[in-house]
């Protein structure tokens, strides 16, 4: 396995070779390396000098590495080169792969590049591209072995031989009946660790795991941390065997999603490419959109304090606690919507599960809430016995902190676990209740919590 240190080198030293011309000798240098390493080096190249490289590939390892490239280098090498070349890169990617690239091309591109596929692979790729966005349709691929419960396993095994090669993988083989229903999957080491004579119904338990050909990706997502499989058959509405899908699809697309929900809780929209890879515009307007949000979340805080600004200016020591109260509450709301909704991706709460999340999100919120606010008023204590701080009423002051904290905290965590679940039912990504978001709206609502706990305690002495 290469280090990051000699993929670093390997793009180094191929971009050197490139523009001092020496052509014979990126070419032994490609020919030494695997798929993946080439396909980050040239990747890391400018347009021009991709498409120098990618032509200097040796012919049987080219649709490989083309596989490993992202979209955009795949879009601009197709596009420099000749319709024969295309067509045959195309011809030998698999085709949840080639599903891929062509999702991510303009209308017009897919249009011209499925005229160049034979007229079987335009089949496939037309029937990949014809399910839903998003669906597992549209991650499968149509290449696997299948066997029939009447055959001997040294029948199977000769099917496997002459058919086998193009499969996307060989750990299973599906058993169908003639009317390519799946009945059973079969592990690969069943069929070679018994008698050739053995039948394949008499290795079958008829218990199998299969997902749907219109389900979410990301119930594939689940499945196979569920079931722990290196792929799983993808069945129709009657059971036919459709497909399957391979684990490297699902943490790519694991990959993907936990991008986008992290990128999401940061307050930016989700990024469809690398981060050194996106135009300066594109950037500006994925993060400024949630920034005009938070800014108007801002003036609803501001305008809170002004409602408040008579109490402010008879007991200006409350000013002094102000983002002390309101950052322990986004604090804990920004924990709890990251945590329900990381459990939400993981499938390790559901929606159903809203009372059991809203108790112990309220357990803890008032636990941590009593911890909070006792340091809280321990601190006050401390300054105004050491250093006679906050006046007179000092103690009443401690107090109304320390009850302020552990309100906000506890509204914080109801808060902060609650949105995500609200957003999910609403059919929304729960990832959008950011934690920017959660800190802005506890902000408003702290600052209510903690003016009227102050108006409680407060109330004929500074108030």
């Amino acid at each position: 396995m290469s280090t990051p240190e000699v993929r670093d080198r390997l793009a180094e030293d191929l971009a050197e070779l490139i523009e001092e011309r020496r052509f014979e000798a990126v070419k032994s240098l490609l020919a030494e390396r695997n798929p993946p390493d080439v396909a980050e080096a040239v990747d890391r190249l400018p347009a021009h000098e991709e498409a120098i490289a990618f032509r200097l590939l040796p012919k049987d390892s080219a649709w490989q590495v083309f596989e490993h490239l992202s979209f955009e280098a795949q879009e601009n090498l197709l596009r420099s080169l000749s319709d024969t070349d295309a067509a045959t890169l195309l011809e030998e990617m698999a085709p949840d792969d080639r599903t891929a690239l062509f999702e991510e091309l303009p209308g017009k591109v897919t249009r011209q590049l499925l005229n160049l596929l034979s007229r079987n692979e335009r089949r496939t790729a037309l029937k990949l591209l014809g399910y839903p966005e998003d669906s597992i349709g549209r991650l499968m691929t149509p290449d696997y072995v299948r066997v029939k419960p009447g055959w001997t396993v040294a029948q199977a095994l000769d099917h496997i031989r002459v058919f086998g090669r193009d499969s996307e993988t060989l750990n299973v083989v599906y058993v169908t009946d003639f009317n390519g229903v799946l009945i059973d999957d079969l592990r690969i080491r069943q069929l070679l660790t018994v008698e050739p004579s053995t039948t394949i119904a008499e290795l079958m338990d008829q218990e199998f795991v299969a997902l749907n050909v219109v389900d979410d990706e990301e119930s594939a997502v689940s499945v196979f941390r569920r079931h722990d499989r290196t792929a799983l058959p993808v069945v129709d509405s009657e059971g036919v065997l459709v497909g399957i899908v391979t684990v490297d699809d699902v943490l790519d697309l694991q990959e993907r999603e936990a991008t986008e929900d992290i990128q999401m809780l940061g307050g930016v929209q989700a990024l469809e490419e690398p981060y050194l890879q996106v135009p300066i515009w594109t950037m500006v307007r994925k993060r400024a959109v949630w920034l005009v949000i938070l800014l108007f979340g801002g003036m609803l805080t501001a305008e809170a304090m002004t409602y408040y600004e008579e109490e402010l200016a008879q007991a200006v020591v409350l000013a002094i606690f102000l983002p002390l109260i309101i950052a322990s509450g986004g604090n804990s709301g920004s924990q709890a919507a990251t945590l329900i909704t990381r459990a939400l991706a993981l499938g390790e709460v559901r929606l159903r599960d809203w009372w059991l999340v809203m108790r112990r999100e309220l357990l803890s919120g008032l636990l941590l809430g009593t911890i909070l606010g006792a340091l809280g008023f321990l601190r006050i204590v401390l300054w105004a016995l050491a250093f006679e701080a906050y006046g007179p009423y000092w103690l009443l002051v401690a107090i109304t902190v320390g009850v302020s904290i552990g309100g906000v905290v506890v509204w914080g965590s109801l808060s902060g676990s609650l949105l995500p679940l609200l957003l999910k039912r609403l059919g929304a990504d729960p990832a959008t209740s950011s934690a920017p978001f959660i800190a802005t709206l506890v902000d408003v609502t702290g600052i209510i919590i903690f003016f009227t706990i102050a108006m409680f305690f407060l109330s004929g002495t500074l108030l």
